[in-house]
């Protein structure tokens, strides 16, 4: 009795993953009534092979039914018990499972650990490439709101506005002691998936982009820093490909003399 008691305490991994037959299955519940730590176990791994599962599930191949179906046709299966061996069966039945099952065990907690180990690793490598990026961007959006801070703050700052030939209006707040500016414009005309709006330093020095404005929110773009101001330069804002020209492509929608 208390071998075959130590037997079943083998079978946790095989009942968990549904692979203990009728009858061990039989015998293993009625010995889990009465075992706690076999109870506590189940419970351990199934919770962890639930969550496993959900991590890592994918979805099958169409082919892998047909493939695993060949697969079972080729393994040897076991022979069955011969009727004047009786005596020995079930003994050598539960050797043969406590081998058995102590192999699917050990190659269950192998594969559990392996996995938990890629899907570690995975979480640390996302986690530390979104902190990553979050500090980039933390990080320009401070030296942006400093940049603007310090521009609208400036002792000589002058602000601006110009209707846009083809809707909205363009504000603009200019310090000539820095000789930066920030542009916001709002109600934009809406443009399609294909044009961006583009900004564009024009002077004496010839014509320099000054960046695509970002998209709008509730019906305001910006508020965007232009640096780079010569003397003699005028702003205008043009609608170019998505991804922005060298030069204009078409004629300035709105043209704002800067007073330098």
């Amino acid at each position: 009795m208390g071998g075959s008691r130590a037997g079943l305490h083998t079978l946790v991994g095989a009942y968990v993953m549904d692979a203990a037959p009728e009858a061990d299955r039989t015998a293993f519940e009625r010995h889990l009534t009465g075992c706690e730590p076999c109870r506590e176990e189940v419970r351990g791994l199934r919770e962890a092979t639930a969550r496993l599962a959900a991590a890592v599930a994918v979805e099958p191949r169409p082919e892998l039914r047909e493939q695993t179906l060949r697969a079972a046709s080729r393994l040897r299966q076991l022979p069955p018990p011969v009727a004047r061996q009786r005596d020995g069966t079930i003994a050598a039945r539960l050797s043969r499972w406590t081998r058995l099952t102590g192999a699917v065990r050990q190659s269950w907690l192998a594969r559990l650990a392996v996995t938990a180990a890629v899907i570690l690793a995975v979480v640390v490598v996302g986690l530390s490439l979104h902190l990553t990026s979050m500090q980039h961007r933390l990080s320009t959006d401070a030296q942006g709101s400093h940049a603007i801070a310090q521009i609208i703050g400036a002792p000589d700052a002058k602000m601006m506005t110009a209707k846009v030939r083809t809707g909205g209006v363009a504000t603009v707040v200019m310090s000539h002691r820095v000789m930066e500016l920030v542009f916001t414009a709002s109600k934009l005309s809406a443009l399609p998936a294909s044009r961006a709006y583009e900004l564009w330093l024009m002077g004496p020095s010839g014509v320099k982009p000054a960046g695509l404005l970002p998209p709008a929110h509730d019906g305001m773009t910006g508020p965007m820093v232009v640096r780079g101001l010569e003397h003699g330069d005028r702003l205008g804002l043009t609608v170019e490909p998505l991804g922005g020209s060298p030069h204009p492509t078409t004629g300035p929608i709105v043209m704002m003399s800067l007073g330098i």
